[in-house]
């Protein structure tokens, strides 16, 4: 899904001794599988998910009676919440309903329990790939010596999953601040003003290369800088939700305690992130869930969390609060939490922050991606007008005479 955390995350799983391999983004061939199994009113990203498993399976480079499936899936409304059912049908029409398939989340069939070690370093993943996709794409625009932010990246990503694969995690803080440390000194221009375009969605279509159409690429060709909200957030909403649903529903104390010490637990890792960040002088802390969510409460009612749900809404007030005027908003075609979220809060957002530039953008397998780059292309052209603006000195007018 995310190739930046999901290469931390498969050297955590090694280290907890688990041969796990995340199959490579997969092309136009991998959509075509993805169709041939999964009836076309189920989301693009189920499509993306089954055809790029299937695919890999196919390659011949994995003993299929020694192979299994890991999946992790969201639950509640969302279509996500089958995707282990669809992948075993999908499996048995293609022959090969051997391959198990495991959930990360309880499953009536199958339940892949995770060791507090083991969860620990997933976690300890996570941040690591927030943290170096908010450098990256910070300094990287800017840099003098093209492709000097890539080779640091690599450096410390290398350096990270040699840490995780290891089991070791006791240099987990200074990693943290050595990577703050060493894009901080990175040269860059900086006289040089970019216009700053946030990316929020369905998470799927956020985070992969492919759903997305290389949105990453394709806005920093045009002269954008990217920011992307961290993924520890989805997982700290998912938490938070059970604090609402007890405030609001027919939630329990008992998993409201549990989501609490949860997120507490996490934010006592995440905290070695906010400290490096806030020294530093190029980059920014991210906000708590908490006050994410007090940023989302203004504008619709927590008890939206059928898919990103007011997670989406929180992300897009928190980077008009951090200065990015310019949102792209990515959703499936049907995805309709997202369409309501998403897209149905742009006219909201808009009437309490009137100079904010927002796009919405629908991917699918048929999707023209002309007209997504034309669409995207025409919010960029307006988010450059605007900054040339508000750095150009005006002509002062004066009153002609009488």
């Amino acid at each position: 899904m995310s190739p930046v955390h999901f290469e931390l995350m498969s050297a955590a799983f090694r280290g907890a001794g688990f041969n796990l391999v995340i199959p490579p983004l997969p092309d136009r061939a991998a959509i075509e599988e993805g169709l041939k199994y999964v009836n076309n009113d189920a989301c693009y990203p189920t499509i993306i998910v089954i055809g790029q498993l299937i695919h890999a399976l196919k390659s011949g480079e994995y003993d299929l009676n020694n192979t299994s499936i890991l999946l992790a899936q969201t639950g509640g409304g969302c279509r996500a919440t089958n995707y282990v059912a669809i992948a075993r049908k999908a499996l048995r029409d293609a022959g090969m309903g051997q391959v198990p398939v495991l959930s990360l989340r309880k499953d009536n069939n199958s339940n892949f329990t995770l060791s507090w070690s083991l969860f620990k370093n997933l976690v300890i993943s996570i941040i690591y790939g927030d943290l170096l996709m908010r450098v990256l794409y910070r300094v990287r625009p800017y840099e003098k010596q093209p492709g000097a932010a890539q080779a640091l990246y690599n450096r410390w990503l290398a350096k990270c999953k040699e840490k995780l694969a290891s089991g070791n995690s006791h240099n987990f803080k200074r990693n943290i601040f050595g990577i703050v440390r060493d894009f901080e000194q990175l040269e860059i221009d900086e006289q040089c003003i970019k216009p700053r375009v946030g990316l929020v969605g369905e998470i799927l279509v956020k985070y992969h290369p492919t759903a997305n159409n290389h949105l990453v690429e394709m806005l920093e060709r045009e002269g954008a800088e990217v920011v992307v909200p961290d993924l520890l957030d989805f997982f700290l909403y998912c938490f938070y939700d059970s604090t609402v649903r007890y405030q609001l529903l027919a939630g329990t104390f008992l998993d409201k305690l549990k989501g609490d010490i949860t997120r507490r637990v996490i934010e006592l890792y995440r905290r070695h992130l906010r400290k490096a960040l806030a020294a530093s002088k190029r980059f920014q802390p991210p906000l708590t869930i908490e006050q994410i969510a007090q940023l989302a409460a203004k504008h619709l009612s927590l008890g939206n969390f059928t898919g990103e749900g007011w997670l989406l809404t929180g992300e897009m007030i928190e980077l008009i609060h951090s200065g990015v005027q310019n949102i792209v908003c990515m959703q499936p075609f049907a995805c309709l939490p997202n369409h309501i979220v998403g897209k149905g809060m742009i006219r909201e957002i808009r009437r309490h922050y009137p100079e904010v530039n927002i796009v919405a953008i629908d991917y699918d397998p048929g999707a023209s991606e002309v007209n997504q780059q034309n669409r995207i292309k025409l919010m960029l052209s307006n988010a450059k007008k605007k900054l040339q603006q508000s750095i150009t000195p005006q002509p002062r007018l004066y009153p002609k005479p009488s």
